[in-house]
């Protein structure tokens, strides 16, 4: 066959699978929307005009402008036409609800939110995360690699694969090396261990290894947004050149010294203040009115108001970050209810707008969205009323498009996977790990990781593969337990990258595995939605060959909650994990080899 007609086959292959998809090719997209009145984002008074997107840009901007043939048309008649928003610190966590990727993408583009910021998740699961939110219509999400201290905040509960440690000058500069091959977007430095009165505070980090992260970070075009909520350790921040700080510095009022520093090194202003709100956005904090924690969120919050305004005035930029996905601040609602709280603070609404757009887009050195302007990306949003004199109006939601495709509005029809909960399940091999790999990554190309019990007083854990007398390679797990009640140590071995495909394992029977140890294990298999199933290892000093059958599993209650026990399905699993316990303060160890389905 002639390559052109080679070419002209795969293209209508191509074309017939992004139509059965719900994703619909570029030309399809280009539209004239006719006689908004235009909030651009570049500061300037909202005027009225056309505008025309073609592949997934603004092409024109204007008064008369045609539309070419093909070119569908939106009469925006008493609309106004915006930048879509920004939210530049979200937890897309399995612990808050919705949990799963489509429901939280489906929350922002219906607020309006075309770009977000993900502070969540390990740097295992970017690639199947970005891979899964290309196949939906979704905003534009970016991936922050995590860094703190030992048992700062963010690792207190995290593994070092999900929170890098760090209290060195080169460690941090070491961290920030390795990060680079999964190709984060930014990094997230937690540096403030104050824990706002109402707990013990974590440890902080000190300013030349903040320093040393920054500047390695700056060397790979990486910018670094700091936990920060003391005004101190703002001080800290500035000076260690950081780009934005992702909280808000609330033990006290701003000063002139954090000003004159945030100015000189360009440092930005996330300040968090949604999910501050005492009475949280979804209302859960109105029951606990009378308590010492609330009483000390209503003072936090004062100052975060006060300071909002103060550096705004100073002319520090203030950016749209809310800390979505944690308790309260649910996702999309939280980045208007944040607008509002700009103007609560003190900013005019179209202050309170160019934070949510512009400055946001330019924190994060997205140079092609933000404003409204030919040549940019066409992320735009519709809605009733003029939101620059009166915020709320940003609610009255008419249309979203993201890059030109319209994600929200009368008619508009979504990708099946945006109704979906999960990924298909994949179709794995029956050896998950021997331990044999150089890599240290399992049999299925995964990567292990340690889990504990977590806060202050934590678990210690040292895990590594080790020779095996009669020859290969073993995983060996020694730990000195907290002195918790339920201290415990644990290996997770995820079935697929970065645990976010589930897999399907209804062609075996159940889990076989070499073990031998000096502690209390379980062998725990946990599923989509915190579904989790257990059954007891038995290990003696000497190595023994264990099957568990699936049927043998229990189900356990939900993580932290309440709830119905799990019914096995098989189809929904995403790690395998050993779970190691014994009596508080005690030593414990354990190793395993050939970790199999059979």
């Amino acid at each position: 066959m002639h390559p052109t007609a080679t070419r002209a086959r795969r293209l209508a292959l191509l074309t017939a699978l992004a139509l059965a998809s719900g994703l619909a090719s570029a030309a399809d997209n280009d539209v004239l929307i006719r006689n908004a009145m235009v909030f651009d984002g570049t500061g300037r008074p909202a005027y009225p005009a056309s505008v025309l997107v073609q592949d997934g840009r603004i092409a024109a901007i204007g008064n008369a402008l045609k539309a070419p043939t093909g070119t569908r048309q939106v009469d925006a008649r008493g609309q106004a036409l915006l930048p879509g928003l920004f939210d530049l610190h979200t937890h897309w966590t399995p612990n808050a609800q919705p949990a799963t990727l489509p429901q939280i993408a489906n929350r922002y583009l219906a607020a309006g939110v075309t770009t977000v910021s993900d502070f969540h998740q390990a740097p295992e699961a970017y690639a199947p995360r970005r891979a899964w939110l290309q196949s939906i219509a979704a905003p534009e999400v970016k991936f922050a690699a995590r860094m703190s201290t030992p048992l700062g905040h963010g690792a207190d509960w995290g593994d070092e694969n999900t929170t890098r440690w760090v209290n060195s000058p080169e460690a941090a500069t070491a961290a920030v090396k390795q990060l680079a091959a999964y190709q984060p977007d930014f990094i997230k430095a937690f540096t403030d261990g104050w824990r706002y009165s109402n707990a013990a505070d974590n440890s902080s980090m000190d300013e030349e290894t903040l320093a040393a992260l920054v500047a390695q970070a700056h060397r790979q075009q990486l910018r670094v947004f700091t936990h920060t909520v003391m005004v101190k350790r703002g001080k800290t921040a500035a000076r260690a050149g950081v780009d934005a700080l992702a909280h808000s510095v609330q033990d006290g009022p701003a000063d002139a010294e954090l000003i004159a520093l945030m100015k000189q090194h360009g440092t930005r202003y996330a300040p968090s203040l949604a999910v501050y709100l005492p009475e949280r956005v979804d209302g859960s904090g109105k029951a606990r009115a009378d308590s010492d924690a609330y009483r000390q969120r209503e003072a936090n919050f004062a100052n975060a108001l006060h300071n909002v305004k103060t550096l705004h005035d100073a002319g520090i930029p203030i950016v749209l970050g809310t800390d979505a996905g944690m308790t309260g601040t649910p996702h999309g609602a939280s980045t208007l209810r944040e607008l509002e709280l700009f103007v609560q603070a003190g900013l005019t609404p179209s202050e309170a707008l160019l934070a949510g757009t512009s400055a946001s887009a330019e924190a994060l050195a997205l140079t092609d969205r933000g404003t409204i302007e030919v040549g940019k990306r066409a992320d735009l949003l519709l809605v009733k009323g003029q939101p620059w004199q009166r915020i709320g109006d940003v609610r009255n939601t008419q249309q979203v498009y993201v890059a030109g495709r319209q994600v929200v509005g009368k008619g508009v029809q979504l990708p099946a996977g945006n109704r979906a909960t999960s990924l298909p399940p994949l179709r794995i091999q029956a050896l998950v790990d021997d331990f044999e790999r150089a890599d240290q990554r399992t049999a299925l190309d995964t990567l292990r990781t340690d889990e504990a019990d977590g806060g202050n007083d934590r678990t210690v854990q040292v895990t590594t593969v080790v020779d095996r007398e009669q020859g290969g390679k073993a995983l060996s797990m020694q730990a000195r337990l907290s002195s918790k009640a339920q201290a415990y140590a644990a290996v997770i071995v995820p079935l697929s990258r970065g645990s976010v495909a589930p897999v399907d394992l209804r062609r075996w029977q159940g889990v076989r595995v070499d073990v031998r140890g000096a502690a209390t294990l379980q062998l725990e298999a946990r599923g989509l939605d915190g579904r989790r199933w257990s059954a007891p290892l038995a290990p003696t000093g000497q190595w023994q060959t264990v099957q568990i059958p699936f049927a043998a599993l229990q189900g356990q209650p939900p993580f932290r909650a309440k709830g119905p026990l799990p019914v096995w399905r098989g189809d929904d699993l995403q790690q395998l994990v050993v779970i190691a316990s014994g009596e508080p303060g005690g030593r414990i160890w354990f190793e395993i080899d050939n970790l199999q389905f059979y």
